[in-house]
């Protein structure tokens, strides 16, 4: 069943020097998983740490899927967390007692489809949409400054991207474990739905009109690329690393 999901995927160092994004998912025929992370830190740091953190995310998935198909649901959450701790665990295994590991971090966000749920995780300001052929269902609310300025309504979404405090972020992941992701727990995805994980390099430039693009049921690869392209050339020469992640039921 969920080995049959349609999945595209891209990545764009934009103007960078180097490109600190990672994303990686897996299906099977009971689930799908997949996580895009952004990494933070200086020279190369920033780029081990989403790499290791995804790494450590596959790495320990089948032990916690398993608990996620036994557990009740009252503990889902909890399992959930457990499963991101496991992987942060594994990241300082990588990192093997390297100085560069306590000051490296990286946002996730984690997407987990199974017959009888929607799972998400989420810590910094990478983003999943989940979408229908008509509109926008929901996103993940940023651990961000200007996700608090959007709550309390003194900018608007559109705004949110071009903020001069767009990457001042309130949570991140770590091997010292300051913060801890946000799961939230949804009803299973339906026929037609289609989810978009992204980092800030994709969505600071986004309009509803581009993702609603994406969630018509004759979009796909091209679809993706096209939307990506136009991410880039708004930068304007000034671009963060993107890396996005379509997924259509």
């Amino acid at each position: 069943m969920f080995d049959e999901l349609e999945v595209y995927q891209l990545t764009s160092i934009g103007d960078r020097e180097i490109n600190q994004d990672c994303m990686a998912y897996t299906l099977f025929s009971e689930y799908g998983l997949f996580v895009v992370a952004d990494g933070l830190g200086g020279h190369d740091a920033g780029e081990k740490a989403s790499k290791y953190f995804c790494q450590g995310l596959f790495k320990v998935a089948s032990k916690y899927q398993g608990l996620l198909q036994k557990c009740p649901s009252s503990r889902v959450k909890d399992v959930f967390q457990a499963w991101v701790n496991a992987a942060i665990e594994e990241m300082k295994v990588f990192f093997a007692g390297a100085a560069e590991g306590e000051n490296s971090h990286t946002t996730c966000v984690i997407l987990y489809l199974d017959k009888n749920m929607t799972v998400t995780a989420h810590c910094g300001d990478s983003r999943i949409y989940r979408l229908n052929e008509k509109q926008v269902l929901w996103r993940t609310k940023d651990h961000s400054i200007i996700q608090d300025h959007f709550n309390d309504g003194s900018i608007s979404e559109r705004e949110m991207g071009l903020h001069p405090e767009q990457n001042q972020l309130l949570r991140t992941i770590n091997i010292l474990k300051r913060h801890q992701v946000e799961v939230n727990v949804y009803p299973a995805v339906e026929r037609g739905e289609t989810f978009v994980l992204c980092t800030d390099g994709f969505w600071e430039f986004i309009k509803e009109n581009d993702l609603l693009q994406l969630s018509d049921l004759n979009s796909g690869r091209n679809e993706l690329r096209k939307v990506a392209k136009m991410m880039r050339l708004r930068a304007h020469g000034k671009g963060d690393n993107l890396t996005v992640q379509w997924v259509r039921f």
